[in-house]
């Protein structure tokens, strides 16, 4: 039977139902209008080709085709099998490998070590190799990890390595690209329907594109690099409708650290998770990225979008490989179903120390800060850095900590210097950046996101931060995808994951700070 129930948290104006369909409830804490339904996905072996046994018409008789959801049926196109159901393992077709400076290296050595010495990689030119992470640093390990790829690709002739030689200034290298999860899509390395794998658990972004997309370890890679194939488990599909009007102080990163506080870190492990609805048809690509970027956060095997015009578009300059979308059944079997009204949604954070601790930003206006930095894979594009230059110039006041910019990549670094920011009279962000008082734009590379060496470029390396409020540990918002402890650099840094918005909110006022104090 279905219920209703409220939440008797303080946010519950903003909760109207919560409708369960045949299971068991599940608790919400949404600060938003929410519908989940769920159902049992059938375990059952489906016969696709046998003759009808009960007595029908002769009209109503003939081959039976169960409904497929997008993944599902991007995985049996790659498997070459007519039909797939979750719980399903097939040997996949890969279209892309991706592999980057930390698991390129063990990635190489399993596929030398399985397949010989000598041996030649399936596909030269479906293999991308992209050094991002620890790349402007002193450390000697570091830097061999580099040295690693360059001498597996001349050995390979591998078509796609955006290399770097040169660290002292990475505009020598005109190859080297930077963050590969936003090179991938520049570089017109996504595309829909295709299957993309890459030893980086955020390579889940890529489905922003219409394509299954996800991570894998090394050993994995390495069967990748010799054979061209992997045995993947089909996920069971969570659908996600997202309707309304996005407000102007809103990001996707809002959106997914709002489903994060919603199902948990746990709630989608090893599925699939689709974004559909009119709120999701209105993102741009870089916020569609971003939107499945955090997928793995909540233990999602891929995250997708379905491709449309938006998708065409973007990439019509990008790739002249053909491609085929596919979207999914009108009667294909999900195994829930949420639905959101945004127009309801505030701005959000993540607290210390798990992305599915959602608060609102201004239930924590107490929280006093020390840092902020706006970069990575999630929030280190184009349009993150124009958000937070909207907010700069909306301000018109300096920053009251320092405020560390890492571009994604060297495009967006160019864009940031060249992009006039919307109502600035033709200033671009790197201007609005300079007057605001932040940090001069870094070199791209994935940089404090994940710690790394210590010389990373805005590490957390101090566990404390004497501050007036005497603050015990290090307080640092971040436009970054996990605040585990740790993650940054210190074990004792607390880390709130927030949009750009919400990032540069804070940055002008030394608290975390809803940015509807500078954008209403």
């Amino acid at each position: 039977m279905a219920s209703s129930l409220v939440s008797p948290s303080p946010i519950s104006s903003f909760i109207s139902n919560k409708k369960d369909l045949g299971l068991s409830a599940f608790p919400s804490t949404s600060q938003i209008a929410i519908q989940k339904c769920k159902k049992q996905v059938s375990t059952k072996i489906v016969s696709v080709m046998a003759p009808q046994q009960s007595e029908r018409k002769p009209a109503t008789t003939g081959s039976v085709k169960t409904g497929m959801t997008m993944t599902e049926k991007i995985l049996a196109r790659a498997s070459e099998k007519p039909q797939l159901s979750p719980g399903d393992n097939a040997w996949v077709n890969v279209d892309i490998l991706m592999t980057h400076d930390v698991c390129g290296p063990g990635s190489i050595g399993i596929f030398k070590k399985e397949f010989g010495e000598n041996a030649k990689v399936w596909d030269r030119e479906k293999i991308v190799i992209i050094p991002d992470h620890y790349i402007f640093t002193s450390d000697e390990r570091a830097n061999r990890n580099v040295d690693i790829l360059r001498d597996f690709c001349t050995e390979q002739n591998i078509k796609y390595f955006y290399d770097i030689k040169d660290l002292s200034n990475f505009k020598a290298n005109p190859d080297y690209k930077g963050v590969c999860h936003v090179a991938l899509a520049q570089e017109g390395h996504c595309r829909p329907g295709e299957v993309l794998l890459g030893t980086d658990s955020h390579s889940c972004t890529a489905g922003a594109f219409g394509q299954f997309a996800t991570g894998i370890g090394n050993t994995d890679a390495g069967f990748v690099l010799g054979t061209g194939k992997l045995l993947l488990k089909v996920p069971p599909t969570l659908r996600f409708v997202m309707d309304g009007e996005m407000s102007p102080y809103l990001l996707a990163k809002d959106l997914i650290l709002q489903i994060i506080g919603e199902i948990s870190v746990a709630g989608a492990t090893y599925k699939s998770m689709e974004f559909v609805g009119t709120t999701v048809e209105s993102l741009s690509m870089e916020e569609r990225m971003t939107l499945c970027n955090m997928v793995v956060e909540a233990g999602g095997k891929n995250g997708v979008v379905p491709a449309d015009s938006t998708t065409f578009k973007y990439l019509e300059d990008k790739t002249s490989v053909p491609y085929g979308p596919v979207y999914s059944d009108a009667h294909a079997s999900f195994l829930s179903e949420y639905r959101f009204d945004i127009s309801k949604l505030e701005p959000l954070v993540a607290k210390p120390h798990s992305p599915d601790n959602r608060a609102l930003a201004r239930e924590c206006k107490d929280v006093k800060i020390d840092r902020v930095y706006i970069g990575s894979c999630t929030g280190g594009k184009a349009e993150d850095f124009l958000a937070a230059a909207k907010v700069f110039l909306a301000s018109r006041k300096k920053v009251k900590v320092p405020t560390f910019l890492v571009p994604a990549t060297q495009k967006v670094w160019m864009d940031i210097y060249t992009l006039p920011v919307p109502g600035s009279g033709g200033k671009t962000c790197s201007q609005i950046f300079e007057e605001a008082g932040c940090d001069t734009p870094a070199s791209p590379s994935c940089g404090a996101c994940l710690g790394g060496p210590k010389d990373t470029y805005a590490r957390m390396n101090e566990p404390k931060a004497v501050s007036l409020m005497g603050s015990p540990s290090q307080v640092c918002v971040s436009t970054t995808n996990r605040n585990f402890p740790g993650r940054m650099g210190h074990k004792e840094g607390q880390i709130y994951l927030a949009s750009p918005y919400t990032a540069a909110a804070s940055a002008l006022t030394g608290y975390v700070t809803d940015p509807r104090e500078f954008l209403q």
